[in-house]
């Protein structure tokens, strides 16, 4: 019995995300406002990839920002093409590396909480990467 609740539970989970992902359905993640504009410019040009073995840390600012902060401090803020359900309210993804770096080609997945364990969510592709910088004062 416990089998056939459990093949339920996540054939309903599959078909909700597949809906929340085609736009069927909102949720409270995509409804929320974009991120506060934090007063960072963007410098130069777009670069395709970072390296991430120099990557400190992620800050997702909502569905469709992340900013990728660098061992130096540099910050490359990401513009996902679209909107990815559940990033902003999960505030946590993972990446494969397809090369030795991360880039606009290469595929996001929201990690889900669920029950004190994560789960994969929906994967949505990354856009290219400006850096961005704080500016003078």
């Amino acid at each position: 019995m416990r089998t056939a609740y459990t093949k339920r539970a996540c054939a309903a989970l599959i078909a909700l995300t597949a809906m929340a992902a085609a736009g069927l359905i909102a949720d409270s993640a995509s409804a929320r406002k974009p991120a506060k504009d934090d007063g960072r410019v963007a410098v130069g040009e777009p670069v395709d990839c970072i390296m991430p073995n120099r990557l400190r840390s992620t800050e997702v600012r909502d569905d469709s920002t992340i900013d990728f902060v660098m061992n130096n401090g540099d910050v490359y803020r990401n513009t996902l093409p679209n909107s990815c359900p559940s990033l902003g309210f999960e505030q946590r993804f993972s990446y494969r590396l397809s090369t030795s770096q991360l880039c606009s080609v290469d595929i996001i997945t929201v990690l889900q909480t669920a029950g004190g364990n994560y789960m994969q969510g929906a994967s949505c592709g990354l856009g290219k990467f400006q850096k961005m910088s704080k500016p003078a004062k």
